[in-house]
């Protein structure tokens, strides 16, 4: 058994639980949120149940008054399993609202699930624990993550990281997998695709045809780092859109897959509107996509690469800059630039290419954008070598395994 490793989020978790009465920690299945809620050290003298006790469940239904009573610091994980709880916590903080009395946990996005949100308003700040980023896999949380660094100094650190390998990638980040704690990870990704539609699927939802949510989840899959297209994604699943609207939500709810807003901070009529679609965890995309070997085809590597980037992003900036946004930037037929990180007043720009040299036609769609945008700090090219460059005003060429570390 691995020991365990602190996550990323920790401190934010910890200034959190300093200032607001409920805090709000979900994120997808198996990415550790029990470990962490059990073993981080400022957490351990908290009373602790979890609703996937069965009868614990049953006896916060029978009398949850009793349940929330008193003042001791209370974690409650998997709580999305009984929200009308979450009314009786409302009442409580009413009552008296002391900094850190709740911790909630749980596998569904509780922003998306009505009663929770309305329940909590003005009471709680949400958090979301993201599948391992390589820096946790390593454990090297301690050392400022390299585009933090970067933000803050304007240079990139000097470090010897080792070269991202497509083993990792197909891995992913899910603890069990990355950790090495199964010996194979398809048996493993196979129970946790049959736990989440048979268990968490029809917690949040009732979903009659489950045929046909899972065809719609493996066609995602296919279509992981791509432009939305509802009608055409319904089409192919055989589903209606409202249907398929549906059963995408119900994805996003339960953090299978995030949707990727474009941005929009200028007026060009060709900009692309719709949301991208990433999947949590390369490991399980490369599952639900069918995808065994590592011989993948040129355009393959270049999906899972963004997507690898994409969760590595996700899980450095919501504990380091929670209130960044990810986007992406797309002019229809003419420039695309990966990633858009808002922070502030400033933008700084990503383009995520597979191969380990660069030429001059890589640079396009982020000199167009620098060009387009005056709050644009600086542009980058996160590539497969080993050097970084500065190779223009605002623009840089840097090695994907720095960007990472």
């Amino acid at each position: 058994m691995t020991g365990y490793r602190p996550r990323e989020i920790s401190k934010v978790l910890s200034e959190a639980l300093e200032n607001m009465p409920v805090v709000v920690l979900s994120g997808m299945r198996q990415a550790g949120k029990s470990t962490l809620l059990l073993n981080q050290p400022e957490l351990r003298n908290r009373r602790y149940m979890t609703f996937d006790d069965f009868g614990v469940l049953e006896a916060a239904r029978r009398n949850p008054e009793e349940l929330v009573a008193g003042e001791e610091p209370f974690t409650i994980d998997e709580a999305q399993k009984y929200p009308e709880l979450l009314n009786v916590i409302k009442r409580e903080v009413d009552k008296k609202r002391t900094p850190g009395r709740f911790l909630l946990s749980g596998s569904a996005n509780f922003l998306l699930l009505k009663k929770v949100a309305e329940s909590l308003a003005g009471r709680a700040v949400y958090l979301t624990l993201h599948p391992f980023t390589r820096r946790e896999i390593q454990g090297v949380t301690k050392e400022i993550p390299a585009i933090v660094y970067f933000l803050g100094k304007g240079i990139f650190p000097k470090r010897n990281v080792r070269p991202i390998s497509w083993q990792e990638i197909m891995k992913g980040g899910m603890p069990s997998v990355c950790l090495k704690e199964v010996k194979n990870p398809s048996i493993w990704f196979r129970g946790y695709e049959q736990t989440y539609l048979e268990r968490d699927i029809r917690t949040l939802s009732q979903v009659a045809d489950l045929v046909s949510f899972r065809r719609l989840l493996q066609l995602v899959a296919l279509r992981n780092t791509k432009v939305l297209n509802i009608s055409e994604l319904a089409r192919d699943a055989k589903l209606n859109v409202v249907t398929t609207s549906r059963y995408l939500s119900l994805m996003e709810t339960s953090f299978i897959l995030s949707r990727m807003p474009p941005y929009l901070g200028n007026r060009s009529s060709r900009l692309i509107k719709s949301p991208k679609i990433y999947l949590s965890d390369t490991g399980l995309a490369s599952y639900l996509a069918g995808i065994k070997s590592l011989d993948l085809n040129e355009t393959l590597r270049g999906v899972f690469l963004e997507n690898y980037f994409a969760q590595n992003l996700e899980g450095v900036f919501s504990a380091h800059y929670p209130d960044a946004k990810v986007t992406y930037w797309n002019i229809q037929g003419r420039y695309e630039v990966d990633f858009i990180i808002e922070i502030g007043s400033e933008t700084i720009a990503i383009e995520v290419k597979n191969g380990s040299r660069w030429q001059e036609r890589d640079l396009t769609g982020i000199k167009a954008y620098l060009s387009s945008s005056k709050r644009c700090r600086a542009a980058i090219l996160a590539y497969n070598g080993n050097d970084v460059l500065k190779l223009e005003d605002r623009i840089w060429a840097v090695p994907i395994s720095l960007l990472l570390s």
